[in-house]
């Protein structure tokens, strides 16, 4: 009798871990779009069931292990595909004080506290709560997630932070690696749309107003989703979540979500949707030439990137057409990303070298 009581447990344990998305959960957002869908998804996941603080190291116990070996998930230290440059076992390394990489794990806010004035429930909504290395943790500080071209300081897994090169803004960020964009992006997503109209007395900053995305990082972080689409550890991870909390990341379960919200209705969209952006010749040799429509009150950054994301060249220019220069650079395919300094304005084209 107590084997089949166990089997049962274990078995109700495995199915609120694997669930998928309750039947109807979503049914008050289809069909909708713009706000009308923001405020129908806050009213879906808001009313949360809220853990302690202290409660949070037991969490990520379930939310945030690694499947193959139960050691911490550290997205500020993770390789994937390669050797971590240290590892976290959960509780033994629970920092504590640290002075190096690798010495302890911490609870990231990746929405920092200091933005929502350390309240509740935000302090201890595990959507955007992640555990990382104390030094990484602290280096990033209640910095942006934006780009780096030229990094002040570089974590062991390549996370870098410095001067942001994304167009509209110039102040220190903080860009993790590539295989986890995604993932703070939309827990960026989720914390726009859970604390929608809730956000009363939450800090302004260069990156969000109250719990709302400024245009640029809005634009970034859309950009960021789409290179790492939603992966089997975030959909595990939601699913953890949601068997404690009691409230899903909308856009886990539904990325397409972000453009119907941000990027169909609101002036951003509209702008973004007249702005013509014209490269010729392509193929190109020596020079090609941008066009940038009729903006002619907007100022632009255009950048040239190879296929790995490298950043070769990048201008600032008022001009309706720019001649870049590309008789330094080889053969191939590249990107060319035109950005409005006031963050409203992007687009991203592809450019041959012949």
């Amino acid at each position: 009798m107590l084997r089949k009581l166990l089997l049962l447990i274990l078995l109700f344990t495995i199915s609120r871990i694997d669930a998928q998305i309750p039947a109807h959960y979503y049914d008050n957002a289809n069909g909708k779009n713009g706000t009308a869908l923001q405020l129908a998804l806050h009213n879906i996941i808001k009313g949360h069931t809220a853990v302690s603080y202290s409660q949070i190291w037991t969490t990520v116990q379930t939310t945030d292990k690694r499947p193959d070996d139960g050691k911490v998930w550290d997205i500020y230290s993770d390789i994937p595909g390669g050797t971590p440059p240290y590892e976290f076992t959960f509780v033994t390394n629970q920092c504590g004080s640290y002075q190096h990489e690798g010495d302890c794990y911490n609870r990231e806010h990746s929405f920092p506290q200091s933005w929502f004035n350390k309240a509740a429930p935000m302090k201890t909504d595990l959507f955007h709560i992640y555990p990382t290395d104390g030094k990484v943790n602290g280096m990033r500080s209640s910095h942006p997630y934006g780009e780096v071209s030229a990094p002040t300081w570089t974590s062991m897994n390549g996370s870098k932070l410095g001067p942001n090169t994304t167009a509209g803004y110039s102040g220190t960020a903080f860009e993790p690696i590539d295989a986890y964009k995604g993932d703070v992006a939309r827990s960026y997503f989720y914390m726009a749309v859970r604390y929608y109209l809730q956000d009363n007395g939450w800090k302004d900053n260069a990156a969000v107003h109250g719990s709302q995305m400024k245009p640029w990082e809005l634009n970034l972080l859309h950009q960021w989703s789409i290179q790492d689409p939603v992966s089997q550890k975030e959909i595990n991870r939601n699913n953890a979540i949601y068997g404690i909390q009691h409230n899903r990341n909308p856009f886990i379960d539904h990325p397409e979500w972000v453009d119907s919200i941000w990027f169909n209705t609101t002036s951003i969209k509209k702008m973004n949707r007249f702005f013509v952006v014209d490269i010729y010749p392509n193929p190109a040799n020596n020079n090609v030439n941008i066009k940038l429509g009729s903006f002619n009150t907007h100022t632009f950054v255009i950048a040239l990137y190879d296929l790995s994301g490298r950043k070769l060249q990048e201008v600032q220019s008022s001009n309706l057409i720019y001649t870049l220069n590309l008789s330094t650079i080889s053969k191939g395919i590249y990107i060319i990303k035109v950005n409005s300094t006031d963050g409203k304005l992007s687009k991203t084209l592809k450019l041959i070298k012949k």
